[in-house]
C-alpha cells in the first residue's frame, strides 16, 4: 500500500486547497481537495489533479500520523471501496461535474 505525505507549504487558501504529495519513489504531484467522504468508518479524500489535464479524480485514504501536523494518505486499493466512494462522490457533486 503506497503512502503519501502532504506538504502544507503549497498550500494557498484565496486560491483553493491545494496540496503537494510525495510518494514512496520521491515523486511530487499537485493535487486540488475537493472532498471528504467518510464511508465504512473511514475517511476518503478526493482530489482533483492540477498538473495533468486528467478528467480523473484520485480517491485516497486518510490515514493516522503520529504526527499531528502532518496529514498521511493511502492509496485505496480495493476496487469496490474505490467504487463505493466514487458513486458517493458522484451523488454529492452531480450538480457540479460531468459524469457521463
Amino acid at each position: 500500500m503506497s503512502e503519501f505525505n502532504d506538504n502544507f507549504d503549497e498550500f494557498d487558501e484565496e486560491q483553493g486547497n491545494y496540496i503537494t504529495l510525495t510518494d514512496d519513489d520521491g515523486n511530487e504531484f499537485s493535487l486540488e481537495f475537493i472532498d471528504l467522504i467518510e464511508h465504512k468508518e473511514k475517511e476518503y479524500a478526493v482530489f482533483l489533479p492540477i498538473d495533468e489535464d486528467s478528467e480523473e479524480v484520485v480517491i485516497l485514504e486518510v490515514a493516522e500520523s503520529d504526527d499531528d501536523e502532518i496529514q498521511e494518505y493511502r492509496s485505496v486499493e480495493d476496487e469496490n471501496i474505490l467504487n463505493e466512494v466514487f458513486e458517493l462522490f458522484k451523488k454529492r457533486f452531480k450538480d457540479e461535474f460531468n459524469f457521463e
